[in-house]
């Protein structure tokens, strides 16, 4: 009877903060009456709903608390996850191929799906320093303004084609990882996230006062598109054009089809090398250093190098997606570049589950494509989506998919023991 009494109070409390909370925003409306001025008006109902939900929800969450069950082991569980991953993972990919095909799709959601495959390589990216590598970055929108600058300077300047600047942006996005790298190698933890956070607002400044260079606050405009073997994707049609080659009707969606297709192929690259980059010893040298930094210098590991390398692999996947997001938009600013850009790119990593490649692709499809779904709510589209990621973390505090289990592991032969009878 206590615990059902403490339950209750619990969920009351929260009630009555929920209450304080939204009784300004919810509550209250301001209106404009018929001479113009501005009056004061009351919505006590829809304030009354949301704390009555607010206590069920804190209610039902702490009944499941008290009164779920049993939890798998930690290895049955990463072993069922495992499994179900073997077939989720190649249906999403047959999904994402087959996505611009499907008779009647509209570009909207084609371009939807840019957005989310750029967060996913961007998740991908991050995912080698923070799931792999244990090394909190916070300014991982700095490797991204980078890349997108570069693309957007070399393509203006010297007339270069996209395919010819996407490997020189990932190369120069390595270098500032690893300029990045050196200063950090003897920092952890919180000091590791604040020296990261300022490298990527340094770099924000930066392209934000070099006026001659960048362009300033103006940013950088008519940035070419890519190409197809040299065919544009220019609606006006005609000779050098992917419309007029083919002799067919040039068509918005053929450019954004041809944008999908890119990304799709930059974003498996990056999972193909994170995966065969896990097997080698290099990738096991990142678990180690994950797990225990003082355990990897005891076994003869390079610390500097292991960090300077996760650094430079995950600002190189930066880069290639700054690069690519230049040549989409067409226009790059600084604004484009903010902490709110690492903060969301860190979200997905860390609600997808640090180190699992299947969960930053679930992660990234929810704090992408649920917000850009509810456009039609307008004022509760962001609330609803806050509340949606509390009760994820809640139910899942370790991300969608958990995976920290080494990549490689050794087991035991177990061989039959024969007895021999006297």
């Amino acid at each position: 009877m206590s615990a059902r009494i403490a339950i209750l109070k619990d969920a009351a409390a929260v009630a009555f903060m929920a209450f304080l909370i939204f009784g300004p925003f919810l509550g209250l409306q301001l209106g404009d009456s018929n001479a113009g001025n501005l009056t004061l008006s009351t919505r006590p109902e829809l304030l009354a709903l949301a704390v009555v939900a607010v206590f069920f929800a804190r209610l039902g969450m702490l009944i499941w608390q008290e009164y779920r069950p049993a939890r798998l082991p930690g290895t049955e569980l990463a072993l069922k996850v495992q499994e179900s991953g073997r077939f989720i993972a190649p249906a999403l990919l047959v999904f994402a191929v087959a996505l611009p095909l499907i008779p009647g799709v509209q570009n909207v959601y084609i371009d939807l799906g840019v957005l989310i495959m750029t967060y996913v390589m961007l998740g991908w990216g991050l995912n080698i320093v923070v799931g792999l590598a244990g090394l909190l970055d916070l300014g991982y929108v700095a490797f991204y303004a980078v890349g997108a600058y570069s693309y957007a300077l070399l393509s203006t300047t010297f007339n270069m084609s996209f395919w010819e600047c996407l490997p020189i942006s990932g190369l120069l996005a390595a270098c500032w990882g690893i300029f990045l790298g050196f200063p950090v190698l003897r920092l952890r933890g919180d000091y590791l996230a604040i020296v990261t956070l300022a490298f990527g607002e340094i770099i924000r400044l930066v392209i934000t006062n070099w006026v001659a260079l960048t362009g300033g606050p103006n940013g950088i405009d008519e940035i070419p598109h890519p190409t197809l073997f040299g065919l544009s994707f220019s609606m006006a049609g005609g000779p050098g054009t992917f419309a007029g080659f083919f002799n067919i009707l040039p068509a918005p969606g053929q450019r954004i089809t041809y944008l999908y297709y890119i990304i799709l192929f930059l974003a498996l690259l990056t999972n193909w090398v994170t995966l065969r980059l896990r097997k080698q010893p290099l990738g096991r040298a990142w678990e180690a250093l994950r797990e225990d930094e003082i355990a990897c210098r005891s076994l003869g590991i390079n610390v500097r190098n292991t960090k300077l390398t996760a650094f430079a692999i995950g600002a190189m996947f930066g880069g290639f997606a700054g690069c690519f997001f230049a040549t989409r938009e067409g226009f790059i600013s600084p604004d484009s570049f903010t902490f709110i850009e690492s903060a969301t790119v860190l979200a997905i990593v860390v609600l997808g589950g640090a180190g699992s490649q299947l969960g930053i692709v679930l992660a990234a499809c929810v704090m992408i494509g649920v917000p850009e779904l509810l456009q039609s709510l307008q004022i509760y589209r962001m609330l609803i989506f806050g509340i949606a990621l509390v009760l994820i973390m809640i139910v899942r505090p370790r991300g969608f998919i958990s995976k920290r289990r080494p990549t490689v592991l050794l087991r035991p032969v177990l061989r039959p023991v024969q007895v021999t009878e006297p």
